[in-house]
């Protein structure tokens, strides 16, 4: 009779502990979310399967919150918080690229008889001021005059030619710009343009040699609006650019970051104008090359410490640097710099560290339509980051809400998150961690893959605040 009791009672216990477990497991895809993040989704038109959401507390532990989240979905640049920890851990925070620099002749009252070679390995941080003491360098060893080439060697990363208009048809977006071996100020011009006396000064940065800029382009009356579109611009000569159009004087002074339209002869141009300016005389001319076998370098040059080098890439989401890292991962481990051994590279770093199959990982830097994630693999990733001696170096690294990065403008929430953000047409999201009450931290993942994915900002605002509060 008591057995006949006493057994109802057990199996009602645990089926209840089962339902339990299952939530805190985060199998009910179809758990109900917050009443504020649906509010959110209402009002953004968003359908609840047009998003993976994933709350969990950062020192481990099941999700508190779990919305579809072993749906495979595009992560845009938030993919940049794979590459970027696999970096950490495999290279070390403090990691730096080399770029070797040789002489290959002997120094005579200031000639160097011979040529002047830069053997790149990499280096995503050799913009023009850190080209400039790189070349102060050279000259500080009596080098004024090169009697013959400067040879640049871009052999370190295996890969071919870039079509930079491939992705969206933008081929002057700076995002597009492709990697090198030995790549310079990240192959980009910045135009400034100032109104003044009836007409608008234009000035190109950095110098490149061989190509001319327009001087200054006409005032325009009326409202700024799309100022570029109206100055009409004509790049189908990369080395005589053209403005046909005119420049809103209501707009003020711009500046238009674009990236050079012959990338493939950028470092060489800006390298040979800058060693003008500096005083330095070239006999011959700079060129693509390789350093000859047993040629011992004159000096080597390092960038900054990986870890600085990450907070670029996830605070500002560069995408041509985070493709740089990508590549130096199987340079690094490999001895050569290729897309697909990189990706060999992390599969197996991911397979090490968390187990089971790996994201599906393209160039490293999310600017892909064949990246997959899901919301449970970066809730991994992010807990597992959290509590190992790295997380300080990864934490910094991720936009602070509404102070800085490509979180800057946000205006509710500010400093409560460091979230990576990550945004292509139809999908938009974002990934990292929410300080919360007494000092709590969670791991929070929100990704839309949606038409409507860029009405996603309101969704994650509520989810922060919600999550703020747990």
């Amino acid at each position: 009779m008591l057995l006949a009791l006493i057994i109802p009672w057990m199996l009602r216990w645990i089926c209840r502990a089962c339902c339990f477990l299952a939530v805190w497991t985060g199998a009910a895809a179809a758990q109900a979310l917050p009443p504020e993040v649906e509010a959110a989704l209402a009002a953004a038109q968003l359908p609840r399967d047009a998003l993976v959401l994933l709350v969990a507390p950062a020192e481990g532990g099941p999700p508190r919150l779990a919305h579809r989240a072993d749906a495979p979905i595009n992560p845009a640049s938030v993919a940049k918080l794979a590459t970027t920890y696999a970096a950490l851990d495999l290279l070390g925070p403090t990691f730096t690229w080399k770029t070797p620099v040789y002489l290959d002749g002997p120094v005579r009252n200031g000639v160097l008889q011979g040529n002047l070679l830069l053997q790149g390995q990499g280096d995503p941080k050799l913009v023009i001021e850190r080209l400039w003491l790189l070349l102060r360098r050279v000259q500080a060893l009596g080098v004024h005059t090169i009697a013959g080439d400067i040879v640049l060697d871009r052999s370190a990363f295996a890969i071919g030619p870039a079509d930079p208009a491939a992705f969206d048809g933008e081929p002057l977006r700076p995002y597009n710009a492709a990697p090198d071996a030995l790549l310079v100020n990240y192959k980009t011009v910045v135009l400034t343009i100032t109104p003044e006396a009836g007409r608008a000064r234009v000035r190109a940065e950095p110098t490149l040699a061989g190509v001319q800029w327009p001087a200054s382009v006409p005032l325009a009356a009326g409202e700024c609006g799309a100022w570029p579109a109206t100055l009409r611009a004509d790049f189908s000569n990369p080395l005589q650019v053209r403005f046909a159009g005119s420049f809103p004087g209501a707009c003020g002074e711009r500046s238009w970051n674009i990236a050079f339209p012959e990338p493939a002869s950028y470092g060489g141009r800006a390298i040979a104008a800058l060693w003008q300016e500096m005083g330095g005389q070239l006999g011959g001319q700079v060129r693509d090359g390789r350093v000859p076998a047993g040629l011992r370098p004159a000096f080597v040059w390092e960038s900054p410490p990986l870890a600085e080098v990450v907070r670029d890439i996830n605070k500002y989401s560069n995408n041509v640097m985070a493709r740089q890292l990508f590549l130096t991962l199987s340079l690094q481990l490999r001895g050569s710099g290729s897309d697909e051994s990189s990706r060999e590279v992390l599969a197996g770093w991911w397979r090490a560290r968390f187990g089971g199959e790996p994201p599906a990982v393209d160039n490293g830097s999310g600017l892909s339509r064949t990246e997959s994630i899901t919301a449970r693999q970066l809730g991994q990733l992010l807990q597992a980051a959290w509590t190992s001696p790295l997380m300080p170096d990864l934490v910094a690294s991720l936009p602070a809400l509404g102070l800085d990065g490509t979180l800057r403008r946000a205006q509710q929430n500010v400093g409560l998150a460091h979230l990576k953000t990550g945004s292509l047409n139809n999908v938009s999201g974002v990934a990292g961690y929410v300080h919360a009450a007494r000092g709590r931290r969670y791991v929070l993942v929100a990704i839309a893959n949606h038409p409507r994915a860029n009405e996603i900002r309101p969704v994650v605002q509520a989810l922060v605040d919600w999550t703020s509060r747990q």
